[in-house]
């Protein structure tokens, strides 16, 4: 998973900000900065032609004499942004965000997504893993990772949606990640958890859904198979998506081997998609993603 993003340095900040395309808005953004003593270090925009709305991503250090700290840059660039009508966040780029993986009975993205974590190669420090089986504690143990069973049937899924939110609040979670969580979330967690959410879907989507979706691939004949991360949404399967994986499939392949295939592409579409969004490099646009990539 190759970067050719700059590297972040320990004072660089990003600035996310979406609103209503008009003229002069990058050049507010980057005068704003330059007035401040910034100098940019990575700067993507995007404008919607069919929405009509703008997507911006700067990174940025504070450098020299007129050096000035994140909480003062917010509230200085109030002023802007009510101008604009943006909606927008200035977070430090070093920042780890605190993340809490869900997991069932398969362990290949959680083993993927503790491994990355573990050398640095995702932004993110895993806090605790949460399964509805006890089958993966000792993974999440080898890595000294805080591993909490919480089982759920229809009779106790409210609780236990109910502790998972404890442990979010408790534990200051910024990202929930679905690793093969074999439950369907509530309508009311799902809302609970809008924007911070990421899930792993094994397959592209729309595709083959229920279960054994190898199977039924593999019985189809098909020549790719893929994987998609997407935003947790109370639509299943339906929110934006943020990443997808594709691997071609050759007629000689067993069904183990085409499983195979499909679970590294899981792996690698929801690595893929933590990190941008540990990068602040996902912006939400209604039901689809701008993805600024490295």
């Amino acid at each position: 998973m190759p970067s050719t993003a700059p590297a972040a340095a320990s004072g660089d900040l990003i600035l996310t900000l979406s609103c209503p395309d008009r003229p002069g808005i990058v050049y507010a953004v980057s005068g704003f900065l330059a007035e401040r003593g910034c100098t940019i270090v990575e700067s993507q925009q995007f404008h919607d032609r069919e929405s009509g709305a703008f997507f911006m991503r700067v990174q940025f250090a504070s450098i020299g004499e007129r050096a000035i700290g994140p909480d003062d840059l917010r509230r200085e660039f109030g002023t802007i942004a009510d101008r604009f009508t943006m909606s927008w966040r200035l977070v430090p780029a070093t920042h780890k965000q605190r993340v809490l993986i869900m997991v069932s009975r398969f362990g290949h993205c959680l083993n993927d997504l503790l491994y990355r974590a573990g050398t640095g190669a995702l932004n993110i420090d895993v806090v605790a893993v949460v399964s509805n089986h006890p089958d993966l504690g000792a993974m999440a143990d080898s890595y000294n990772v805080p591993f909490h069973h919480i089982p759920v049937t229809s009779q106790t899924k409210p609780a236990a949606e109910a502790q998972l939110l404890d442990l979010v609040s408790e534990l200051q979670v910024d990202l929930v990640v679905l690793a093969r969580y074999m439950q369907i979330l509530s309508t009311d967690l799902c809302k609970q958890l809008e924007g911070r959410a990421i899930n792993i879907h094994h397959s592209m989507l729309p595709s083959f859904k229920g279960a054994q979706p190898y199977r039924r691939a593999y019985d189809r004949g098909v020549k790719l198979v893929g994987a998609t991360a997407h935003y947790v949404t109370a639509d299943l399967d339906e929110g934006p998506i943020i990443d997808q994986a594709v691997a071609r499939v050759d007629h000689a392949m067993t069904v183990e081997e085409v499983t195979a295939l499909g679970r590294d592409n899981e792996c690698l579409a929801l690595a893929r998609a933590v990190r941008s969004h540990a990068e602040n490099r996902v912006l939400l646009n209604g039901h689809r993603t701008v993805v600024f990539n490295h």
